[in-house]
């Protein structure tokens, strides 16, 4: 089940405050910009830096470049330029 898309709008990153990719597929909440994941339980992010997972190199580019071919972005921010 994928999470409620009004509880996705106001999700942050707990350290950095900053907006978060979105992989349902993985029950998993991405900050690419400090390479953290926040796993999903049970439909519940867990948004616990302490919970949270430091992820490799490779893993990275992994999941940057998922985001980019199926054209995940970021949950919240300045809107998409025209």
């Amino acid at each position: 089940m994928a999470l409620d898309p009004l509880l996705l709008e106001i999700l942050a990153c707990p350290e950095d405050k900053g907006p978060l990719l979105y992989f349902a597929d993985e029950d998993t909440l991405y900050n690419p910009r400090l390479r953290r994941r926040y796993r999903i339980v049970d439909d519940i992010p867990v948004m616990l830096v302490d919970e949270s997972e430091t992820v490799s190199d490779d893993e990275d580019a992994r999941l940057r470049a998922k985001a980019e071919a199926e054209g995940t972005s970021p949950n919240f921010g300045p809107p998409p330029e025209r």
